[in-house]
C-alpha cells in the first residue's frame, strides 16, 4: 500500500451490482453528498441507469460486469475487479447489497478499509441450501468487512441472531425530503383509467384531483411502488384487492415499477388493476395516491415508505424488518400488518380508505417524522463519519496494484 502521491483528497469506490432502485438510489444518493464535499468518487457498476446518472454528478464511472446471483462466472468477475481496483486505487471500498459485497470482500481481503452494506441479508431472499450457501459466506466473509452498515436495527439484529460476527453500524435510509415533498392540490391528480398498459407519468397528465382527506374527489387510489418481484409481495397484495374491492367498490390500485414478476403480477391482476411500468418520476403517484402499500415479504429499510410519507401520504406496510421502523410513532396500529396474509392487508388497506380523516393525520405526522430522522443528508454525513474514523488519525492509502490480493 502506498499514498497516492498525485491527488491527496481520499478516493471512495462504490460498488454495486444493481443499476437500478433502492440501491442505485443510495448509492447515487452518497456519490452526490461526497463530491460535493470534495472528495474523489468512482461508482463501479453493469453500467445501466446508475452508471449515467453518476457520471452526471461529476463521477468517475467504471464498468464492472457482474450478475445478479452467484454462479459459475463469479471467479471472473472477481478478477475483473481486482484489475479495477488496481487502476482506481481508492482509499476505501463502499460495497453495497449481496453480490457487490461477495465479490467485493473476495478481491480487497481486507487490505483497504471496507465496507458492507447489505440493503437487506443475501440469505433472506432465498431458502433451502442456497440459504444455508449465503449465511456461511456472510459469517465467513464478514473477517473482510471493517464495517458493516446496516440500514434499520432490524436488519442489525438479524445478523446478528444470524452468527454474523462483525463492526455493525446503522444509518437508517434517507431521502431527498426537498425532492419528496407534497404538491400543490392541483398538480396531485389520481391518473384517468384507461386500460392500458401504460399509465401517464407528467403531473399534468394527471386527472381528477385527489386531495388527501377529501373524500368525493375522485375514485379512491391505492399505489404500490417497486421492483416487481417476490420481496415487495405485489402477488399478495393482488390477492388483497378483491376484498377491498367488496368493500369499497371505486377502488383504483396501480402498481408503479417493472420487474422479473411483471408478466405474473398481470395475469394474476384483475382488469380493474394498472400497470404503469418503469416512470421516470415517481412523485405524481405519491402526491395522486389516497394510500401507499408496500406488502414486502423482506425489506432492509425500503425507500418507497420514506418517499410517500415525505409527500405526506399515508403509507402501509408489512411488518418486516426495517419496514416498521420507517413508521413514525405511533402508526403501527394503523399502517402495519403481517408478511403474506392477503385477509390482514384488505382489512387494512379497505379501513383506511373508508377513513380519510385518519390517512389526512396519517399523512401529516408522516411528512414531519421523515423530516426530523429520515432526510438524506442526515445519513450521508453519518457514512462520512464512518469514512473519516476508518480514514482518519494516519495517512490514507491507495489499493496497490503490485500487492498480491489472493496471498
Amino acid at each position: 500500500m502506498q499514498p497516492s502521491a498525485t491527488d491527496p483528497r481520499p478516493r471512495v469506490l462504490h460498488l454495486a451490482q444493481p443499476v437500478e432502485g433502492g440501491v442505485a438510489r443510495v448509492v447515487l444518493d452518497l456519490t452526490k453528498a461526497q463530491l460535493t464535499a470534495g472528495m474523489r468518487v468512482t461508482v463501479a457498476c453493469p453500467g445501466g441507469e446508475l452508471a449515467e446518472r453518476a457520471r452526471g454528478l461529476g463521477a468517475e464511472v467504471r464498468g464492472w460486469h457482474a450478475d445478479r446471483s452467484p454462479g459459475a462466472g463469479l471467479p471472473d468477475e472477481v478478477r475483473r475487479l481486482t484489475g479495477l481496483l488496481g487502476e482506481v486505487r481508492p482509499a476505501l471500498v463502499h460495497a453495497h447489497s449481496a453480490k457487490a459485497g461477495l465479490a467485493g470482500r473476495l478481491a480487497v481481503r481486507g487490505r483497504v478499509p471496507t465496507l458492507f452494506q447489505p440493503h437487506a441479508w443475501s440469505f433472506e431472499a432465498v431458502g433451502g441450501a442456497t440459504a444455508a450457501l449465503a449465511l456461511r459466506w456472510e459469517r465467513w466473509g464478514a473477517r473482510w468487512a471493517h464495517r458493516v452498515v446496516c440500514v434499520s436495527e432490524a436488519e442489525r439484529a438479524t445478523g446478528v441472531r444470524a452468527g454474523i460476527r462483525a463492526r455493525y453500524t446503522v444509518v437508517p435510509n434517507g431521502i431527498d425530503t426537498d425532492h419528496f415533498a407534497p404538491g400543490a392540490p392541483e398538480a396531485s391528480g389520481a391518473p384517468e383509467a384507461s386500460g392500458a398498459p401504460e399509465a401517464p407519468e407528467a403531473p399534468e397528465d394527471l386527472g381528477t384531483p385527489n386531495a388527501p382527506g377529501a373524500p368525493g374527489r375522485g375514485a379512491p387510489l391505492v399505489v404500490c411502488v417497486g421492483r416487481l418481484c417476490r420481496q415487495k409481495g405485489q402477488d399478495v397484495l393482488l390477492r388483497a384487492w378483491p376484498e377491498v374491492l367488496r368493500r369499497v367498490p371505486q377502488a383504483r390500485l396501480v402498481l408503479v415499477g417493472d420487474g422479473p414478476d411483471r408478466d405474473a403480477l398481470r395475469r394474476l391482476a384483475p382488469g380493474s388493476v394498472e400497470f404503469t411500468g418503469a416512470v421516470a418520476d415517481v412523485r405524481p403517484w405519491y402526491r395522486a395516491a389516497d394510500l401507499v402499500v408496500l406488502p414486502s415479504r423482506w425489506e432492509g429499510m425500503a425507500l418507497a415508505p420514506l418517499e410517500a410519507l415525505a409527500c405526506g401520504r399515508p403509507v402501509l406496510v408489512t411488518d418486516v424488518d426495517g419496514a416498521r421502523e420507517s413508521l413514525p410513532p405511533g402508526h403501527a396500529a394503523h399502517c402495519l400488518v403481517p408478511p403474506g396474509r392477503p385477509g390482514a392487508l384488505a382489512g387494512a388497506v379497505a379501513a383506511l380508505l373508508l377513513d380519510p380523516e385518519l390517512r389526512a393525520s396519517l399523512g401529516g405526522r408522516g411528512r414531519r417524522h421523515v423530516l426530523s430522522t429520515h432526510d438524506v443528508r442526515r445519513s450521508a454525513e453519518a457514512v462520512a463519519g464512518l469514512y473519516r474514523e476508518l480514514l482518519g488519525g494516519r495517512p490514507l492509502v491507495s489499493f496497490e496494484c503490485r500487492e498480491s490480493i489472493h496471498s
